[in-house]
């Protein structure tokens, strides 16, 4: 019988219509493609069969989740060029049928047929991987929500420190200069605290706290009596514990709680990092109403979000089904002038928006290298399946953000008294006075 991976490559670029941008390994040992190129190691037919019943990003993903495929060689070049095929013939929900009896070419339609041999039975197709997110009920209830955000965060705690770091802060760090996460993170953390102009005693609300390093970092430097809500139950375990290790139960407290349920208002100050992406489009005015309501006359927000791309047509934005299958389950992005028009429209005004795009890929990058670096650990820690979900998406985020698919933004707004008096100085990019 003919090597595999020549016939794959060579049906690939007919179904395809453009030369195959990667090298592949094939289960039979045989390679095909361009020397030097990353190698896609197809590991079984079911591979195969994967990626035919769903051609584009998904089909590819579940592979890779599963197992059926790795890469060897430079990731992040691998799927820069894959991403680029991707785009270009897009995604096809009728599957390998597409290949057989719906292209127009019939050398296309060859191709397919052809390709659907060597991945051997093709009924039923393969099922996703035990890592995709089942969900049921209305999207953005609240029930549905505790669901979405444990189904990325209630992973083991361990497995965040393996990642993470130390630190334990899971948004974009800060990199003033050639230093360590750590030190990133810790700089991320105070020019948050120093753009909300925290002072002793006053009251912050932090949305979507995590394992309460910000909140930690802002009583501790700041003097501040602070609050950390968080739908994770294992989130909020870790940060009482840590408030409690560093004698601060007094001034931090750590809730598991969602933001439409926060009733002990006024706060001096909200921050919001990493959070307002699990809101979605359709709760994202009453997210900015309920944060101006828990706000005293003259408070800041500081809302630290990730942004996708504006739409000529805004009604064809769709989820990427990769992340909202197997990451942010019920995730949604808004570009941020959106963002900053919701926020206006619930009374804030806005006064200051800092992007730090390329600060997001070189932290991504960071945590890529956390999690190679100890896979086998990680892998343990949660499953296979999950360790490889979290380095396909870190990796693959961290392309957009140095491509300009996607940024994120910190904006900072204010709820401005009816006087005028917005409380912020006339230069504030130093973020050196209060």
């Amino acid at each position: 019988m003919a090597a595999v991976a020549p016939r794959i490559a060579a049906l690939a670029e007919k179904a395809l219509g453009a030369p195959l941008p990667v090298r592949v390994r094939a289960w039979d040992r045989s390679e095909a493609g361009p020397p030097g190129a990353p190698v896609l190691v197809l590991r079984n037919r079911r591979a195969l069969r994967r990626v035919l019943w769903r051609p584009g990003e998904l089909g590819l993903a579940r592979a890779w989740v599963a197992g059926d495929i790795d890469v060897e060689g430079d990731l992040y070049g691998a799927l820069d060029v894959l991403a680029g095929l991707i785009w270009e013939t897009g995604e096809d929900s009728s599957g390998a049928r597409s290949l057989l009896g719906l292209a127009r070419d019939p050398d296309v339609r060859a191709a397919g047929a052809e390709l659907l041999k060597l991945a051997g039975p093709s009924l039923p197709p393969p099922p996703p991987p035990e890592e995709n997110r089942r969900r049921t009920g209305l999207r953005h209830t609240l029930s549905r929500d505790r669901k979405a955000i444990r189904h990325h965060y209630d992973v083991g705690n361990d497995f965040y420190e393996l990642v993470l770091g130390p630190s334990m802060v899971y948004s974009c760090a800060y990199w003033q200069q050639d230093g360590t996460l750590e030190e990133a993170q810790r700089d991320k953390l105070d020019l948050i605290c120093r753009k909300l102009a925290l002072r002793e005693d006053q009251r912050l609300l932090d949305v979507g706290g995590g394992w309460g390093s910000l909140v930690l970092h802002a009583a501790r430097e700041y003097g501040v009596r602070a609050v950390a809500v968080t739908l994770s139950r294992e989130q909020a375990v870790y940060g009482r514990k840590r408030v409690a290790e560093e004698g601060l139960t007094d001034r931090v407290e750590i809730r598991v709680q969602d933001y439409r349920e926060v009733n002990d208002g006024p706060y001096d100050a909200i921050s919001s990092v990493g959070m307002a992406e699990h809101v979605g489009d359709a709760r994202y005015r009453e997210y900015a109403t309920d944060l101006y309501a828990l706000l005293k006359p003259g408070g800041r927000l500081l809302n630290h979000q990730i942004a996708r791309r504006p739409l000529a047509d805004e009604e064809a934005y769709e989820v990427d089904e990769f992340i909202d299958a197997y990451v942010f389950p019920d995730g949604e992005l808004a570009p941020v002038g959106r963002t900053v028009s919701m926020l206006e429209e619930a009374g804030f005004e806005v006064r200051d928006m800092e992007s730090l795009r390329e600060h997001y890929a070189r932290t991504l990058r960071a945590w890529v290298a956390n999690l190679e670096a100890a896979f086998p650990e990680a892998a343990r820690l949660t499953s296979p399946g999950r360790a490889r979900v979290w380095r396909l998406y870190m990796a693959a985020s961290a392309l957009s953000f140095e491509r300009n698919r996607i940024g994120v933004n910190q904006v900072l707004a204010v709820k401005t008294p009816t006087a005028g008096t917005s409380t912020l100085p006339l230069r504030p990019r130093s973020w050196t006075e209060s």
